[in-house]
């Protein structure tokens, strides 16, 4: 085992951890947030949402299974969310120096130094929680000697515009034409659109799609404030005016809410794991589902033509919302769900069946 160098993990409030590094060796700042989920680190390290924060990963032994080969499908990392690193900074009690795994080519630690992306070990993530918890998320930075940084709140910065592409990517090349509003989209939403047999087509998060010809609308998932996208809510503002199906999820269920004229907020610490239990409103349907957001819609702004969708069965926040008659709705959690459940794959099906109706 290398030697490595110690550094602390400094939150806002003054409360300073002791770690090891196990990653690229530099000071960085952003927002402490915290994943309870068991396994799929490299799926939960690639994803968009968590762009500007630090992320804690609570179950104690990460790195045990390496990191998956760099192969490509249909022009995506196939094992992967994006095509990078979107974390700032990791924080796990327990690092395995070991891997083993069929698909491992590498372990965690290499993959974090060739991406520049700290990380530190030997920190008690169950007291780092607990302070989460209580106080809400807050403002941290991983300090090596010598290299101290400011505090950075990434939710006062567009996020949605460093993650979303630059210009107009078609993936497949079916029938159904979709047009995916990319907010900080996860690769698996785009392999779940492309097997079922539809052309997608990948636009920028502030791109002027009113003339564009399409079948069915999606708006993807993405960090931060949803409010910092502007243009989106603008966009959409325009295109729920019409009878064109439209889906959102995570950042999307939000970003509808806001173009309809509702309200949204910052949760205290945010939903984020695999096991997140919701209900359909006005049914016993319940489904278990991954999660990764820290902001959600304010039921009480819901316009008469608006009805929540589903509901989360641990807090009662709002989970999606749904048109009461045209072919609109939207989900704060992840059907695609790399990695976790599958329970609410099928919502995919019933917005293509919306799309095809009206075909």
């Amino acid at each position: 085992m290398p030697e490595q160098r110690k550094a602390c993990l400094v939150l806002e409030d003054g409360t300073v951890f002791t770690g090891i590094s196990f990653g690229f060796e530099n000071s960085v700042a952003g927002e402490v947030v915290f994943n309870t989920s068991m396994t799929g680190y490299p799926e939960s390290l690639t994803d968009p949402s968590y762009a500007g924060q630090i992320l804690v990963a609570t179950y104690p032994l990460i790195g045990n299974y390496g990191v998956p080969k760099q192969e490509t499908e249909n022009g995506m990392l196939k094992y992967f969310e994006s095509e990078k690193i979107q974390v700032t900074g990791l924080i796990v009690s327990d690092y395995s120096f070991e891997f083993s795994h069929w698909n491992a080519s590498e372990s965690l630690s290499s993959w974090l130094l060739r991406n520049r992306i700290p990380g530190l070990y030997g920190i008690d993530t169950r007291a780092l929680t607990k302070i989460i918890r209580e106080k809400g998320a807050m403002l941290g930075k991983i300090v090596f000697e010598g290299i101290d940084v400011d505090f950075v709140d990434p939710n006062q910065q567009n996020l949605v515009d460093q993650v979303s592409c630059k210009e107009v990517i078609t993936y497949g090349a079916g029938k159904t034409r979709i047009l995916l509003i990319d907010c900080g989209v996860k690769f698996n939403i785009i392999r779940h659109f492309v097997k079922r047999d539809v052309t997608l087509v990948r636009v920028p998060w502030n791109y002027h799609f009113s003339k564009e010809k399409y079948d069915g609308l999606f708006i993807s998932n993405g960090p931060g404030n949803p409010k910092m996208c502007e243009d989106t809510i603008q966009n959409l503002s325009l295109a729920l005016k019409d009878d064109t199906p439209i889906f959102g999820i995570c950042l999307g269920n939000q970003l509808i809410a806001l173009a309809s004229g509702s309200d949204t907020y910052k949760l205290k610490y945010g939903h984020r794991s695999h096991n997140q239990p919701v209900i359909q409103v006005g049914t016993n349907k319940a489904l278990i589902t991954s999660q990764n957001h820290g902001f959600a819609i304010d039921n009480k702004t819901l316009g008469v033509d608006w009805e929540p969708f589903f509901a989360n069965l641990n807090d009662g926040t709002n989970e999606g919302v749904r048109h009461k008659s045209r072919p609109v709705f939207s989900v704060q959690f992840h059907p695609e769900a790399s990695s976790g459940p599958t329970d609410s794959e099928y919502l995919f099906d019933e917005f293509l069946e919306m799309v095809r109706k009206k075909e």
